[in-house]
Formats: structure tokens, C-alpha cells, sequence
């Protein structure tokens, strides 16, 4: 704020002022600043200060003024103190550091550190523990409220109010926002976005004379084709523990095509007809053939594998499986589509079916050294330009509406996964996520296995997951 009371000149503390602002990220390389009577109007002072100001910044090579244009910041201006600067980020496996890279700002010296997957969540607990938090890191959108309960998050309001109330809240995609807030302040930003549903060999349903079901009688009738065919696998899936959360994205995807759901906003849903219902429909597909209980002993990576190399016709999976499924099949991903079809969760009988949501978020750690330059990575790999690359680059859905839009104009796939995600549903947004997860691994295997009845199964594990969040059973 300028104080003209001070000491120091009116004109020094405003050139001080939109230096600070430039370091900090609300402007960067080739933004305009306001106009000198913007700045006049925002700061309550006179105009000649103002002039003087972006005189002497432009005399020292931090902006570029145009006559009749305004004041741009110089791109090739790099500021002395971020220049020293390497901020600590953490990526999964895969894509990520090249995603990331792409859309920093050049003058950010970045120090990626990649982690496995399924060693990320550990990796950063650890680190967090010992005091060597990243700056920022990329994790799963399920751990949001984990963190966000330990206080390992920077709420995103204090770092950049403006971006958050101007873009967060105005151009990123429901239910995303809701799900990455934690007492109602934004602490992470939706990454990428997927959607559950089934992949499936064109040729093999042609085979059989069945198009992609759109329903659970469809998905049992295709099924029983293909096994009657002599289809090793007429349908796959991560069936269990071993799977990981993969068997949970399963699961939730079955359970929301029948508008069933795990946990409501103050009590666990589970114990429900509607969830009773997609439980016993899989028991059934498991005694049709169309399923098999090995399924419980798969790895994550299998059921795609399987697909891609011909033992199965079927596949439940996510969106994100695309460029695993190219690969395992040795096609380009402008290939993929012509042998392989994706399709929405088949709706069951009460016809309320939701797509099930997931996806990777970036968060701020409060253990960062430089916050506010995180800040500025963050919207810089979050913009609209960024966020549209990355959906075109990966084939994942963009958590921005107008970047989402950019990107499925330009192709079949994201314009018909994009779609999915208009009835899109998340995974539950619950600090002790991980224990309710391994709750619903054991629940699957149980009915694939058949430990126990559908109904008796799912209010067993309603019961266990009321005492793991503290909420009571509907």
C-alpha cells in the first residue's frame, strides 16, 4: 500500500510496488500493466508520480512502453531474486515433468524430483515430516482433504486472492472445485480431469453383433455373447487390494451408474437398495462368465493389457488409460480409436447413472520456501493456453471449461470424454480417504470372491467406514 506519509517518494514506493507484483507473478512476461490513470484511480494519488514511475521502469529494461498502448512487462526482464530462485516440485511418473517444463515461465529455475505412483502419497508424508516439503507437487485429488487436514496445503487465497475469486472460481469445472476446497477455501487445482467408463475392442463386438451398451441388461447381454464366442475374458477389471485405487475407481464407477455413492455430506451412503443393486449385478456377471474372480489378483496394469493383447474384449477402466493402451498395443494414439472404442459406464435400472470423476491436482506446500513464485508456476501450468496442450499432448480432459472447449474441437475423443464430464461425479472428499478406500478394495474382493451377499457386504463395510470418518450410516 502507498503511504505518502512515508519517507520514501510516492513514485519510489509505486515503482517498488509494481516491481514486487511482477516478481510475484500478477504480471508476467507481456502483460499489460494499468493504464496511468488505472493506477492513479486503484492507489489514490496524482498522476505525475505515476509517469515517473514507468519512465524509470521502462529506462531499466522491466517494461516496455508503446505509445497508446500502455506498459508491458519486458519479457527478457528476469529479476535478480528469481533468478536465484529453484523451486522444489514433486510429479508423478510419466508426463508430468514434461508438462510442467512446457508451461513454467522461463526465467523459474525448477528442480523436478519424479516418484512412482504408487509411492507418491508416502513420498510426500515423509518429506513433509521431515521438513523438506516441496514447493509444489502433483498428487492424486483424493488426498486433498488428507493434507489439507495436517496442514500441508496453502490455501490459495492467501497466496493470490484475485486469481482465485477471477479465475478459479470463474472458468474451472464442477465438481472439481467443490472437491479440492477444504472449509470452503480453494487449497489445490484440479491438474487434469478423467472419467470412468469401458474400453472395448470394435472388432470383437462386431463379432457378435452388439454395439457398446448403454445399459446393464446391454453390458450382460454383450457379455454372454462374447463368452458363448470363446472370449477368454469378455470383461476385465482391478478386482482388488492389489490393484490399489484403481479397484476403487472401479467400484465408485459401478456404484454411480446406479446413482449410488459411498458418502453424502454428513453420513455414509453406502448401505443403500441402489448400491445393493450394482453389487449383486456384478455377482451376476461373475456367474454368467462374463467376469472372472481371478480379477482379484490383478495389478493395475493388467485389465489393459489384457485388452490391448487380445485376452479380453472388454475392459473398466478410465479415459487415462489411452496412451497405456497405445503402447500395450503398439499403435499411435491417432490409431488407437479405429480398433479401440471408450464408452460411458452402462446405466443401471434407476436411471440416475453419473460418470465417475478423478484426476491429479497441483498443491502448494506450506513448508515452501518461495510461495508466492509457486504461485506463479501454478497459475502459469493452470492457464488456459497450458491446460489446452496438455489435453491435446496427454488425451486427458482439461479441468478448465474454456481449455476443454479449445481442446475437444480438435479432437472426437476429448469431445466425447468431455461430455461424460458434464455428469460427472467424484470420488468422497474425506481426510482418512486412504482407510476408507482399503474398506471398498475389501468389499469388491468380497463379492468377487463370495465371501459374503451383496446387501450383507455392502452394509458391513457401511459400518466400517462410519467408524473410520466419525458419520453415521443413512
Amino acid at each position: 500500500m502507498i503511504d505518502p506519509r512515508q519517507p520514501l517518494p510516492v513514485y519510489v514506493q509505486l515503482k517498488n510496488l509494481l516491481i514486487q507484483e511482477i516478481v510475484d507473478g500478477r504480471y508476467g512476461p507481456g502483460d499489460r500493466l494499468p493504464t496511468e490513470q488505472e493506477l492513479c484511480t486503484i492507489h489514490q494519488i496524482s498522476r505525475t508520480p505515476v509517469n515517473r514511475a514507468l519512465t524509470e521502469l521502462a529506462e531499466e529494461g522491466i517494461v516496455v512502453r508503446q505509445r497508446r498502448h500502455g506498459s508491458f512487462v519486458n519479457p527478457g526482464w528476469i529479476p535478480p531474486n528469481t533468478a536465484a530462485s529453484t523451486l522444489k516440485v514433486v510429479v508423478p511418473e510419466g508426463s508430468w515433468e514434461a508438462t510442467v517444463r512446457a508451461a513454467a515461465p522461463p526465467e523459474l529455475s525448477l528442480d523436478i524430483v519424479q516418484v512412482g505412483l504408487s509411492d507418491l502419497r508416502q513420498v510426500l508424508v515423509r518429506a513433509v515430516a521431515e521438513g523438506r516439503g516441496p514447493d509444489l507437487a502433483i498428487m492424486d485429488s483424493v488426498w486433498v482433504h488428507e493434507f489439507a487436514a495436517s496442514d500441508f496445503l496453502t490455501p490459495l487465497e492467501e497466496l493470490d486472492a484475485d486469481w482465485v475469486r477471477d479465475e478459479y472460481e470463474k472458468d474451472f469445472i464442477e465438481p472439481f472445485r467443490s472437491a479440492n476446497k477444504f472449509r470452503g477455501r480453494p487449497v489445490a487445482v484440479q491438474a487434469e480431469a478423467d472419467v470412468a467408463g469401458i474400453w472395448y475392442r470394435r472388432s470383437d463386438l462386431a463379432a457378435v453383433g452388439h454395439r457398446p451398451p448403454r445399459t446393464w441388461d446391454e453390458l450382460a447381454a454383450l457379455g454372454g455373447a462374447l463368452a458363448r464366442r470363446g472370449t477368454t475374458i469378455p470383461l476385465t477389471l482391478p478386482g482388488g487390494a492389489v490393484a490399489g485405487e484403481t479397484a476403487t475407481y472401479c467400484l465408485l464407477s459401478l456404484l454411480a451408474s446406479n446413482g449410488a455413492g459411498v458418502l453424502g455430506h454428513d453420513a455414509v451412503t453406502l448401505d443403500t437398495a441402489a448400491a445393493t443393486e450394482a453389487l449383486t449385478f456384478l455377482r451376476e456377471l461373475l456367474h454368467a462368465g462374463v467376469i472372472s474372480a481371478e480379477s482379484v489378483t490383478y495389478e493395475r496394469h493388467v485389465p489393459i493389457h489384457q485388452l490391448a493383447q487380445g485376452q479380453a474384449s472388454m475392459a473398466i477402466g478410465g479415459s487415462y488409460d489411452a496412451p497405456a493402451l497405445a503402447t500395450a498395443a503398439s499403435l499411435t494414439t491417432e490409431q488407437l480409436l479405429d480398433q479401440f472404442g471408450f464408452t460411458a459406464m452402462p446405466a443401471g435400472p434407476r436411471n440416475h447413472a453419473a460418470t465417475l470423476a478423478g484426476g491429479m491436482v497441483y498443491g502448494i506446500f506450506r513448508q515452501a520456501a518461495s510461495p508466492k513464485l509457486s504461485m506463479r508456476l501454478l497459475r502459469a501450468v493452470t492457464s488456459v493456453k497450458a491446460l489446452t496442450r496438455m489435453s491435446q499432448d496427454t488425451w486427458q480432459l482439461a479441468p478448465r471449461l474454456t481449455a476443454l472447449q479449445q481442446a475437444a474441437q480438435q479432437s472426437a475423443f476429448l469431445h466425447t470424454t468431455g461430455t461424460m464430464l458434464q455428469q460427472a461425479v467424484v470420488r468422497p472428499s474425506t481426510p482418512p480417504y486412504a482407510r476408507v478406500s482399503a474398506q471398498l478394495h475389501a468389499l469388491l474382493e468380497s463379492i468377487l470372491l463370495e465371501r459374503r451377499e451383496p446387501q450383507p457386504a455392502a452394509a458391513r463395510t457401511a459400518d466400517m467406514i462410519s467408524a473410520i470418518t466419525g458419520l453415521p450410516v443413512a
